[in-house]
């Protein structure tokens, strides 16, 4: 499980400049949405726009602590 306000603190310290709409779906600290606005996706696909926020996010989601996040990127 991981805190949504722990969550929240590493999506603002990897992506100072975007906007950021972090959603527990169902409650339980371990199930997210996330949308995330930011020019740094600019040029980019989809594919590698999740790949910059899956990086950054890598430590967690491969321990386990973070088990499931719906992404949606925004470039802007």
């Amino acid at each position: 499980m991981m805190e949504q306000n722990k969550l929240q603190k590493i999506l603002e310290e990897n992506f100072p400049d975007a906007k950021i709409i972090l959603k527990d779906l169902v409650g339980d600290q371990n199930h997210y949405s996330l949308t995330i606005e930011d020019k740094i996706f600019n040029g980019q696909t989809m594919v590698a726009q999740h790949k910059i926020v899956n990086s950054a996010l890598r430590e967690y989601l491969d321990s386990g602590e973070l088990h499931a996040l719906q992404l949606k990127t925004i470039a802007i």
